[in-house]
């Protein structure tokens, strides 16, 4: 059992772990360049997804492939100039996208989703946050009939394995439940299970908080300034060098950056998002998140207004920010709801981690010796964050995981592939 660990990145998946190390007993500090949840964690749907048991799927069809090649769409636009970095994960992710494939991933995500609910609530009671998670679910609202009744079958295949609930509208249900939508649709598939966050970064400030109320700390640094000391590890913070006798990688689309210094270098991509906020005109509400599954953006009432979050961009690393995808959107999105001034004058963004086989990394990295892996969420690191600390904490500290952990291994990835 570590006696002392640094946890790299201060995301949900980081702060989680955390947590639950800190219950047991181990001395923990989390090091973030930008403080809690200044990544991909700040910028989500807030959505804790108990129906998320089917991962996000390379497209396989011409069509839809071609439709996306195109580079006009919404949910989906690509720098050309990364397509060469980017061809062999890419490649890769095309290949596990296989139906076979395919249903091994899903088998694996909705081993650990379906624990999402539980482990969500038991971190938000004790760090007194349970207020900002609600019981809304979200929809997905379809504008042709044909596509919700293709939903619908999709949907009762999640129902039937792996218990996943959910209502139909029709477009007059859909109106009553959302009196303000500008335009009339053929329906929404209401997904009944997930929590909805009102104000993801404010959920991680308080599992900071408690964090450090139960002795935990949460400091300032750079963890590519990372070192070894002897058997263990050196990291240069905002409180001075801290040691530990053992490190645990969470910093989501950047984890590699560092873990390749140790020898262990996963086929890790990202998909970059952005979101921005919209005051509502008059008197209007929107009462639960709803994804326009024609044009592909989500639309989620948050504190500070509703989020208009968008789909995957790709992007070299490093590279400016090209918020296109909301430009497109927010015509379409101000045609649906009656939307008022941006709240903030810039978008945010930030960087999913995706793994190409659809399955985070947890567990020990390979060749290195107290050195832990958590990352490769891709769009689930909100909603899989607690699950994945437990995990990880009963793993390092030697109880019997609650979850088997072998389908995540880092050790799956070979030098050369993927086996």
């Amino acid at each position: 059992m570590p006696q002392d660990v640094i946890v790299l990145g201060a995301g949900i998946v980081g702060l989680s772990i955390a947590l639950h190390l800190r219950r047991r007993g181990v001395d923990v500090v989390v090091v973030d360049r930008h403080g809690p949840g200044g990544g991909a964690s700040f910028g989500n749907g807030g959505l804790i997804q108990r129906e998320a048991v089917f991962p996000y799927r390379f497209p396989r069809a011409v069509r839809e492939l071609s439709r996306i090649a195109r580079n006009r769409s919404i949910d989906a636009v690509y720098h050309p100039l990364a397509l060469p970095g980017l061809a062999s994960p890419l490649l890769r992710y095309w290949w596990h996208a296989h139906p076979k494939r395919y249903a091994h991933a899903a088998d694996v995500q909705a081993r650990m989703v379906l624990t999402c609910l539980d482990e969500h609530l038991d971190l938000a009671r004790d760090a007194d946050a349970e207020g900002l998670l609600r019981p809304l679910g979200w929809m997905r609202v379809y504008r042709a009939a044909a596509d919700l009744e293709l939903a619908v079958v999709q949907a009762e295949q999640a129902h039937r394995e792996y218990q996943v609930n959910f209502a139909v509208l029709d477009g007059d249900g859909l109106a009553r439940a959302e009196p303000h939508l500008l335009e009339r649709r053929a329906g929404a598939l209401h997904w009944t299970d997930p929590l909805s966050l009102s104000d993801p970064h404010a959920l991680l400030l308080a599992y900071a908080q408690r964090l450090e109320s139960l002795g935990g700390r949460v400091l300032t640094g750079d963890a590519e300034a990372l070192v070894r000391n002897g058997a263990g590890w050196r990291l240069p913070t905002s409180a001075g060098p801290v040691d530990a006798a053992t490190v645990v990688v969470a910093l989501g689309a950047a984890s590699t950056r560092l873990t390749r210094r140790f020898g262990y270098a996963p086929p890790l991509f990202g998909k970059r998002g952005y979101h921005v906020h919209y005051a509502m005109r008059g008197n209007a509400v929107l009462n639960r998140p709803i994804l326009d599954c024609d044009r592909g953006f989500l639309l989620s009432p948050m504190r500070n207004g509703v989020r208009l979050t968008t789909g995957a961009e790709f992007a070299r690393d490093g590279a400016a920010p090209t918020p296109v995808q909301l430009e497109r959107a927010e015509p379409v999105a101000r045609a649906s709801l009656p939307l008022g001034e941006r709240v903030e004058s810039e978008p945010w963004m930030g960087v999913r981690p995706c793994m190409p086989d659809m399955v985070p990394v947890i567990g020990p990295a390979p060749g290195q010796a107290n050195l832990w892996c958590a990352f490769g969420h891709a769009h689930q690191g909100m909603t899989l964050g607690p699950s994945t600390g437990r995990l990880l904490a009963e793993m390092m500290t030697g109880e019997k995981p609650f979850l088997d952990p072998a389908p995540y291994r880092p050790d799956r990835f070979r030098s050369r592939g993927v086996h």
